[in-house]
């Protein structure tokens, strides 16, 4: 999974996007693409052969000294079942249904109860599936595309995967496959 870019530059020295659109992402602002809800959870991939689950893996980031070493992008490692530490991974795989998806990796954001605070108020973990031929992502059709307009459109975002609960964001997807993100907290609210 490579790494998702909003279509803003960084303001200088704060993690906050500015209103100078990124060289690459004019097509979010142009309105190409579908906007879909970005969940908060954990990011996981999921491997199917004829309608089974053959393999789970969860992210990693590069370590500080590794960023200094030029990688800069994460990658995979499996996730192991027995591990303590993946428990509630597992436990969302495990109530996730992949018998109707295509042979192939799938990248995922694990959500529930036991996961990132469970800002969605979930009852029980699960995996959704950032593909839109997958999964039921929802999609924002309303959504504008200018940096002002996010902002406030974000401000209060319901999420629609999670009625009465704000979403964490939106990401675009171009029908190329090329994605980019924008999250609440990307914006600086006075």
């Amino acid at each position: 999974m490579r790494k998702i870019f909003t279509p803003f530059e960084w303001q200088e020295g704060r993690h906050k996007v500015s209103p100078q659109p990124r060289v690459g992402y004019a097509w979010v602002l142009c309105g190409d693409g579908l906007a879909t809800e970005k969940l908060d959870g954990t990011n996981v991939r999921l491997t199917t052969r004829n309608g089974h689950l053959v393999r789970i893996e969860k992210r990693r980031h590069p370590k500080k000294s590794q960023k200094r070493e030029g990688i800069l992008d994460p990658w995979y490692i499996d996730a192991d079942p027995n591990d303590p530490a993946n428990k509630h991974i597992i436990s969302a795989v495990s109530n996730t249904d992949t018998s109707g998806w295509p042979d192939g990796e799938h990248c995922c954001e694990a959500v529930g109860p036991k996961i990132q605070g469970n800002p969605l108020g979930l009852e029980v973990n699960v995996c959704v599936p950032f593909e839109l031929r997958v999964g039921k992502i929802p999609i924002y059709h309303d959504a504008p595309r200018d940096w002002h307009a996010l902002k406030e459109y974000l401000r209060g975002l319901e999420s629609l995967y999670s009625p009465g609960h704000l979403a964490e964001g939106i990401v675009f997807h171009h029908p190329n496959g090329s994605m980019s993100k924008i999250r609440r907290k990307d914006f600086d609210y006075d």
